[in-house]
């Protein structure tokens, strides 16, 4: 069975169809890749997984459990959790804090209870910040983990991003965009840590744009254009579709395979 299946898909915009009777599916310990021209529809694919926007039709399997229309926190306590293509921080936390969070969203503590530092949750305080340090450095964060979000470079807020949905103990990510706006040495760090990533038995569903990234890492990826899935298969043959090179890679497309 496979740990994420997207059935018959399908997202109407009034007139307009955004995503159309897509199918999908995500083994346990993939990294797959979904990718497509700017407004192919991906971005809305990640809504209807994650409940932000329900489908007009079509089914959400995770787990083998329908969670089509779920509300987001109710998805994410199941171990599907999205990293999203803008950073998303409270800049005025410290990258621990901000990790920290993450925890709360699964978390059977009482936020309330654990700002006026009620007994019953010390021992277990006193765990989880042991584990967001933890995050923390496996991400790379370490060194800067007392500093506010605000103030890290642009490639650590997108670690960071990464670092809050690890923390809430997923089994798969979304991952939107992860490297966008990084430089070459901070795409090549992202890329590392996806795959160790996977190497912690977490599956990861990716879109993106940077074709060096998608064609290192992805096992497999599904190409979507108009809404419409045109091809899916190993990133050696979608380099080569000639689909997929006319509606998306263009002609450049040998760097990158």
């Amino acid at each position: 069975m496979p740990l994420l299946e997207v059935k018959r898909l399908t997202k109407h915009f009034g007139g307009l169809t955004a995503v159309n009777d897509l199918d999908l599916s995500v083994e346990k310990g993939e990294i797959v890749g979904l990718i497509g021209p700017n407004g192919a529809g991906k971005t809305t694919v990640f809504n209807m997984i994650m409940g932000t926007s329900p489908p007009n039709k079509g089914k959400v399997i995770f787990k083998g459990k329908d969670i089509t229309g779920q509300k987001s926190h109710s998805i994410v306590c199941h171990g599907l959790v999205r990293s999203f293509q803008r950073t998303i921080l409270f800049s005025e936390m410290t990258v621990l804090q901000n990790i920290l969070l993450g925890f709360y969203l699964i978390s059977e503590i009482r936020f309330w209870n654990s700002l006026f530092n009620a007994s019953s949750t010390r021992n277990r305080q006193k765990y989880l910040l042991e584990k967001v340090i933890e995050i923390a450095d496996f991400m790379g964060l370490g060194p800067s983990r007392d500093q506010l979000a605000k103030n890290l470079p642009h490639g650590h807020q997108r670690m960071l991003g990464v670092a809050i949905a690890l923390a809430t103990n997923p089994e798969l990510i979304l991952m939107d965009e992860p490297v966008t706006g990084m430089n070459p040495e901070e795409t090549d760090s992202m890329m590392k840590k996806i795959r160790e990533i996977r190497n912690k038995g977490i599956t990861t569903l990716v879109v993106e744009h940077d074709m060096r990234l998608v064609m290192n890492i992805c096992d497999r990826l599904y190409v979507l254009n108009f809404g419409s899935m045109i091809a899916e298969g190993p990133p050696s043959e979608i380099c080569k579709n000639k689909g997929v090179i006319a509606a998306y890679l263009g002609s450049d497309y040998a760097s990158v395979c």
